[in-house]
Parts: C-alpha cells; structure tokens; sequence
C-alpha cells in the first residue's frame, strides 16, 4: 500500500485538509484538563512507533510530536541526523529504507526540502515534514485550529502575513487554496513569498495579495501573523536586520487590524524586534494556545497518515 505522507499542504484535497482540522478540535476537546502523559481513551496508535529526525534544532516540534504520540497510545524515537548514519554519509534514500522496516511512520525536520522528498520516495512508512527550507505545514495546521477556536471558520475571513516570505508563509499560501481565506503578504521586494508557489495557489483560485507595504496588508485583517527575521540557516543577518523594521508589529501596527484581530507567531520570537512585548503579552496574541495547539496537529497528521481518518 502506498504510503500517505504529510510533505505540503498542497499536496492535500480541501477535504483531507479539513479532516485533519477537525481531528485535532476533537482531540483537543476530548482531553480538557487531563495530565499532559495520560493516553487518550480509544488509543489508536497503541503499538505503533514514530521515528523524529532532526537536522534542525527544535522546541515545539520535538515536544509536540512526543508527546502526542504518547497522547495516542503509541511510542516515539527521537534521532539526531548528526549522530546517525545520516551524519557519516549514509544516503538519505537508504536511510529511508531501513527506518521504513523499522518504524510506522518518520518524521523529519531538515534543511533541504529535497531530502525529505527523497526520503519519501524511498521510504515505506509514512513520512512527515517537520520543517524544511520550503515548508511547515505541521504549523499552519496548528494555525487553522488556533483562528478557528478563537474567531470561527477561516472560511472569508483575512490573514496578513508581514515580514520574511518563508517557509511558514509558504504554508499558509498553500493552506489559502484549500480553506477559502484572503491572505495579504508584504514583504520587502529582497524577501518576497516564492512566486512559484502564489501563481499555483491563484491558478488554483486563492485570493493572495502581495506587496511590499505592511500598512496596506494589515489594514482590516482579522489575523495578523509573522515570524523572525533571522531564521536557521540565513547568512545575511544584516541586510535582513535593516530591511525588516518597516515590519515590526507593534501597537500602531495591530490598531490598523480589525478590531478583534488575533496575533500569531509560531515562535521563538525575537522581541523587540518583528513583534513588540505588548503585543506578544497583549488581549490579541493567540501565541500560547497556537504553541500547545501543536500536539492536536501533530496528533491529527499522524493519525491522518496511518489511515486513522
């Protein structure tokens, strides 16, 4: 049976995509006020393993994954890509090959989008993108489910991106395509959203604005959302330091939001800097419930890759 891998939203029917949403609303509910260890009442991946590689270093996503397998009834493995095989230059397709036969499902947070790629295509087992210089689609999942429980369906409703056009951003231009919300992006012209990847999402009928002017994408939106300037990775820490400040979101910025507006930001966050302390600690940040709500998301990917939805 063909696996079914988690690499890219796009890669998801609306229909699957909402699945996923859904399960992890009810994943959340069902476990209000629980120890954070206990196992769900149907565990439904008892006997199952995960597999987490990690070319990249993690907070959110090691300890999501963890515990929501733990949460699921099954077990986790973690693998540090520096010191495994990987490190020594085993090849990633024979990597793949080997955990496949050994665990139920791989999840991955890489460097090279094309590594998880080529991991998939050798592997057996379902794989999961944690993270990778194109993508993070584990995080927008989360995302949905933070605006969704704070202001309703996504459906109509605007998000403005502001800052770096990343691998996050990347994310919600696919995510935009399947869940019918408007999504304004600006950027400074250096650090556009990849065009590749808004021409497919509004050939395939997102309403995407992209811009350069932070004022204009803010202006009425009912999610504002951003991330570091300075990610793992980048070199240019000083031309992205003097570009980016026009960005910033602080309180003029979020007053020209809607009213209600949420803030999210999928962290670490460099205060003072592309988010100001009053509004990361403010009534309109949304950041806390979207860092716990990446155990639901993670638990409703892999029950959605093992068959399970």
């Amino acid at each position: 049976m063909t696996p079914r891998h988690f690499l890219d939203i796009s890669a998801l029917s609306r229909e699957e995509l909402r699945a996923i949403i859904d399960e992890a609303h009810a994943r959340k509910a069902a476990r209000i006020d629980w120890p954070k260890a206990r196992v769900d009442e149907d565990a439904p991946l008892d006997g199952y393993a995960l597999a987490m590689i990690f070319q990249k270093n993690s907070t959110r996503t090691r300890v999501s994954f963890e515990i929501g397998m733990r949460q699921l009834g099954g077990v986790s493995i973690v693998l540090d890509a520096a010191s495994t095989q990987l490190g020594r230059g085993e090849t990633v397709e024979d990597t793949a090959r080997v955990l496949s036969r050994m665990v139920d499902a791989v999840m991955i947070r890489a460097n090279s989008h094309q590594d998880v790629l080529d991991f998939a295509a050798a592997s057996d087992a379902p794989v999961i993108n944690g993270l990778t210089d194109l993508s993070h689609p584990c995080q927008i999942v989360a995302d949905i489910q933070t605006i969704e429980e704070r202001a309703g369906d996504i459906a109509g409703k605007t998000v403005a991106w502001l800052g770096d056009g990343n691998n996050v951003c990347t994310s919600f231009i696919h995510a935009a395509e399947k869940l019918d919300f408007k999504l304004r992006i600006a950027t400074p012209a250096k650090y556009a959203a990849r065009a590749q990847e808004v021409a497919a999402a509004r050939a395939a009928g997102a309403d995407i604005e992209v811009g350069a002017d932070a004022r204009a994408a803010i202006e009425g939106a009912d999610v504002v959302v951003t991330d570091t300037w300075v990610s793992m990775g980048d070199t240019d820490k000083e031309e992205r330091m003097a570009a980016f400040p026009p960005y910033a979101v602080n309180d003029e910025m979020m007053a020209r939001a809607a009213k209600d507006a949420l803030f999210l930001h999928c962290l670490p966050a460099h205060r003072g800097e592309e988010v100001a302390d009053s509004v990361m600690d403010g009534p309109q940040s949304a950041v806390w419930d979207e860092a716990e709500n990446r155990i639901h998301a993670q638990k409703a990917v892999l029950m959605w890759c093992l068959g399970k939805l």
